[in-house]
């Protein structure tokens, strides 16, 4: 047995029942082999045993009381994965399906989608299997504070900072940041991201990955020799990445067929009317199905997966992970799809991206296409250590030159250990390098 199958084994029995962030883990190590070849060292001082093995794991009880009185208990979790190359950075999602296998997925993802974005920030990711939906601002509110009440003694703006992912946005980023302040008596205002504008959040961090995903894709295009104007675009989901990723398609030429939340799709052959779905998802946090009642012309399905049955020339699963099975990859493909690029975080199970790789679709990996929300959370710590804050253009300057880089980067990793196009490989082993140099240099611990 391989050094690096020896490395998964061991994942996998020290992690039992964690199917997620076994899938993350293998995907990264099957990548790494030829890597582990031509570096022996790496072995020689267990540096995949240790990037694998979280630096610390913390799981605490979050008490919060509901608008009639009850009482109720949450778990919270925050994973410090690895801060190589700097303070531990990554999301808290709120969504009852999240358990502590979820989150290791997530944070390990984060390491190297983090090191591909040339900042200095490392890897972590939180959560609660508390749910937001449904609940008043004033029982989210109780929640937060609880939360962070435990979570401010772990993290601070050179430690971990934390930023929104499912479930978290602008609100209860509000209520995190505004408890942790009563806590700590002091205005840090870096330790947490996606902050509102007023009190040191940063222009362009809402859009940042969506657009960041869709430059990505863009250059990706454009270096085979394709334009994305005039294309077909099947984008899942309607959340912040979605809606923003519509945003530049469409800005670009492009026509959004459909969309989906995680009742079901619309497809409006038409193409998709944002300020619709924005109404209805920003505003009034109703469900997709009240799209008809603007368009009645469009159609609707209960069954969300089956946005991938619709023809296109380019699908972006912006909603959770493993959302395209073998099946619905082999239905893409026979209808035609040209290209497909990773909003989310882990959306194509490992069936589905082989066979997006052996029938040379153009694939975007999650930890590479959707860097950019990341990278803007960074730009947002660089505003808030210098007491400043740049231009919408500015910031989108940086994010569009962020993402091109890192397609160039993972493109050239991939060509130099002999995988040219294989997009996956090229992601993994440009984000592992600069780990692994940094590992090693802060010697064995």
């Amino acid at each position: 047995m391989s050094y690096v199958q020896e490395v998964f084994e061991t994942v996998k029995k020290r992690n039992p029942g964690e199917a997620e962030f076994h899938q993350a883990v293998e995907e990264v190590l099957e990548s790494l082999a030829p890597v582990i070849e031509r570096h022996p060292e790496y072995a020689e001082t267990g540096l995949l045993e240790r990037i694998v093995e979280p630096e610390r794991q913390i799981l605490f009880r979050v008490p919060w009381e509901d608008d009639q009185g009850k009482i109720h208990v949450n778990r919270g979790f925050r994973v410090q994965f690895n801060s190589a190359i700097g303070p531990y950075k990554g999301g808290l999602r709120f969504h009852p399906s999240v358990n502590l296998g979820i989150i290791k997925f997530l944070g390990f993802e984060q390491i190297f989608k983090n090191s591909l974005t040339g900042l200095p920030i490392g890897g972590g990711k939180g959560g609660s299997d508390f749910d937001p939906k449904g609940k008043s601002d004033r029982e989210v509110m109780r929640f937060c504070q609880s939360f962070m009440h435990e979570l401010s003694h772990h993290i601070g703006p050179d430690i971990d900072v934390p930023a929104g992912d499912i479930g978290v946005g602008g609100r209860e980023i509000g209520f995190l940041y505004g408890q942790y302040k009563r806590i700590k008596n002091a205005t840090e205002a870096g330790v947490l991201t996606g902050k509102g504008i007023p009190y040191g959040g940063s222009l362009a961090r809402t859009e940042a990955t969506g657009y960041g995903l869709v430059y990505f894709l863009k250059e990706m295009l454009e270096d085979h020799g394709h334009e994305l104007a005039g294309k077909t675009v099947l984008i899942s989901g309607s959340g912040n990445v979605s809606i923003y990723a519509c945003q530049k398609c469409q800005a670009y030429g492009a026509k959004v067929v459909a969309m989906s939340d995680s009742n079901g799709y619309i497809y409006d052959k038409n193409g998709i009317d944002l300020k619709v779905i924005q109404q209805l998802k920003e505003v009034e946090r109703k469900r997709i199905k009240e799209y008809l009642n603007y368009h009645p012309e469009a159609e609707y399905s209960e069954n969300y997966r089956g946005i991938w049955n619709i023809k296109c020339d380019i699908a972006l699963p912006c909603a959770t992970q493993n959302e395209i099975n073998d099946k619905e990859a082999a239905t893409l493909i026979e209808n035609g799809v040209m290209a497909v690029a990773e909003g989310a975080n882990m959306p194509s199970t490992s069936e589905a991206i082989k066979l997006y790789q052996d029938h040379k679709i153009l694939f975007g990996p999650a930890k590479a296409a959707n860097a950019g929300g990341v990278a803007t959370s960074a730009l947002e710590m660089c505003q808030n250590s210098m007491r400043l804050a740049w231009s919408f253009e500015e910031v989108d300057q940086k994010l569009h030159g962020i993402m091109v880089n890192i397609y160039r980067s993972i493109k050239d990793a991939a060509k130099e250990y002999g995988m040219e196009g294989n997009y996956v490989a090229g992601a993994n082993i440009a984000g592992f390098q600069k780990v692994a140099a940094s590992m090693m240099a802060h010697g064995i611990y």
